[in-house]
Protein backbone atom coordinates (compact mmCIF):
# COMPACT_ATOMS: atom_id res chain seq x y z
CA UNK A 1 0.00 0.00 0.00
CA UNK A 2 1.40 3.38 -1.03
CA UNK A 3 0.31 6.98 -0.51
CA UNK A 4 -0.32 7.25 -4.27
CA UNK A 5 -2.69 4.24 -4.11
CA UNK A 6 -4.63 5.79 -1.23
CA UNK A 7 -4.89 9.17 -2.96
CA UNK A 8 -6.15 7.41 -6.10
CA UNK A 9 -8.78 5.56 -4.02
CA UNK A 10 -9.76 8.81 -2.25
CA UNK A 11 -10.32 10.45 -5.64
CA UNK A 12 -12.38 7.43 -6.73
CA UNK A 13 -14.44 7.82 -3.56
CA UNK A 14 -15.03 11.55 -4.19
CA UNK A 15 -16.18 10.77 -7.74
CA UNK A 16 -18.53 8.01 -6.51
CA UNK A 17 -20.02 10.38 -3.91
CA UNK A 18 -20.55 13.18 -6.46
CA UNK A 19 -22.11 10.81 -8.98
CA UNK A 20 -24.10 8.77 -6.41
CA UNK A 21 -22.38 5.71 -7.92
CA UNK A 22 -23.65 2.98 -5.58
CA UNK A 23 -21.69 0.24 -7.38
CA UNK A 24 -18.39 2.10 -6.98
CA UNK A 25 -19.18 2.90 -3.34
CA UNK A 26 -20.03 -0.77 -2.75
CA UNK A 27 -16.58 -1.74 -4.07
CA UNK A 28 -14.72 0.90 -2.01
CA UNK A 29 -16.44 0.34 1.35
CA UNK A 30 -15.73 -2.68 3.55
CA UNK A 31 -18.83 -4.74 4.48
CA UNK A 32 -18.17 -4.06 8.18
CA UNK A 33 -17.66 -0.29 7.75
CA UNK A 34 -18.43 1.88 10.77
CA UNK A 35 -18.53 5.64 10.33
CA UNK A 36 -19.59 8.39 12.72
CA UNK A 37 -21.50 11.02 10.78
CA UNK A 38 -21.36 14.73 11.68
CA UNK A 39 -24.79 14.23 13.31
CA UNK A 40 -23.23 11.73 15.72
CA UNK A 41 -25.07 8.78 14.15
CA UNK A 42 -23.17 5.56 13.54
CA UNK A 43 -23.41 4.67 9.85
CA UNK A 44 -22.92 1.18 8.42
CA UNK A 45 -22.12 0.40 4.80
CA UNK A 46 -25.74 -0.49 4.07
CA UNK A 47 -27.06 2.73 5.62
CA UNK A 48 -24.55 4.74 3.58
CA UNK A 49 -25.40 2.97 0.32
CA UNK A 50 -29.14 3.39 0.91
CA UNK A 51 -28.66 7.15 1.32
CA UNK A 52 -27.35 7.28 -2.26
CA UNK A 53 -29.61 4.54 -3.64
CA UNK A 54 -32.75 6.36 -2.43
CA UNK A 55 -31.58 9.74 -3.70
CA UNK A 56 -31.82 11.23 -0.17
CA UNK A 57 -28.31 12.67 -0.59
CA UNK A 58 -27.27 14.40 -3.79
CA UNK A 59 -23.88 16.08 -3.76
CA UNK A 60 -23.49 18.83 -6.34
CA UNK A 61 -20.07 20.11 -5.32
CA UNK A 62 -17.26 18.44 -3.41
CA UNK A 63 -13.92 20.13 -2.76
CA UNK A 64 -11.43 18.01 -0.79
CA UNK A 65 -8.18 19.15 0.78
CA UNK A 66 -6.00 16.36 2.19
CA UNK A 67 -4.20 17.37 5.37
CA UNK A 68 -2.42 14.20 6.52
CA UNK A 69 -1.89 10.70 5.19
CA UNK A 70 -0.11 8.10 7.30
CA UNK A 71 0.42 4.45 6.43
CA UNK A 72 0.90 1.99 9.27
CA UNK A 73 1.46 -1.59 8.06
CA UNK A 74 -1.77 -2.50 6.17
CA UNK A 75 -3.75 0.56 7.35
CA UNK A 76 -3.87 4.07 5.93
CA UNK A 77 -5.20 6.98 7.98
CA UNK A 78 -6.14 10.15 6.13
CA UNK A 79 -7.43 13.47 7.43
CA UNK A 80 -8.96 16.06 5.16
CA UNK A 81 -11.37 18.93 4.92
CA UNK A 82 -14.27 18.66 2.54
CA UNK A 83 -16.48 21.45 1.29
CA UNK A 84 -19.83 19.97 0.31
CA UNK A 85 -22.83 21.48 -1.43
CA UNK A 86 -25.98 19.63 -2.41
CA UNK A 87 -29.36 18.39 -1.28
CA UNK A 88 -30.26 16.18 1.66
CA UNK A 89 -33.92 15.09 1.80
CA UNK A 90 -34.58 17.78 -0.81
CA UNK A 91 -33.18 20.48 1.50
CA UNK A 92 -30.15 22.44 0.22
CA UNK A 93 -27.00 22.37 2.31
CA UNK A 94 -23.53 23.85 2.07
CA UNK A 95 -20.91 23.16 4.71
CA UNK A 96 -17.29 22.38 5.45
CA UNK A 97 -16.34 19.21 7.30
CA UNK A 98 -13.18 17.61 8.66
CA UNK A 99 -12.92 13.87 8.16
CA UNK A 100 -10.69 11.07 9.28
CA UNK A 101 -10.92 7.93 7.19
CA UNK A 102 -9.28 4.53 7.60
CA UNK A 103 -8.33 2.44 4.54
CA UNK A 104 -7.25 -1.17 5.13
CA UNK A 105 -5.62 -3.68 2.80
CA UNK A 106 -7.99 -6.66 2.67
CA UNK A 107 -7.98 -9.90 0.69
CA UNK A 108 -10.21 -8.27 -1.97
CA UNK A 109 -8.42 -4.91 -2.16
CA UNK A 110 -8.01 -1.75 -0.13
CA UNK A 111 -11.29 -0.75 1.51
CA UNK A 112 -12.63 1.99 3.78
CA UNK A 113 -13.19 0.35 7.17
CA UNK A 114 -14.06 3.37 9.28
CA UNK A 115 -13.98 7.06 9.85
CA UNK A 116 -15.66 10.09 11.31
CA UNK A 117 -16.68 13.57 10.19
CA UNK A 118 -17.36 16.81 12.03
CA UNK A 119 -18.71 20.17 10.93
CA UNK A 120 -16.08 22.93 11.04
Amino acid sequence: MTKDQILYLENSLYYAIRESDVQALDELLHPDLLFIAPSGDVITKEIDLETYRSGALRVQELIPQVENLNIIDDLAIITLTLELKGLYAEEPFEAKYRYIRFWKACSDGIKVVGGSGILI
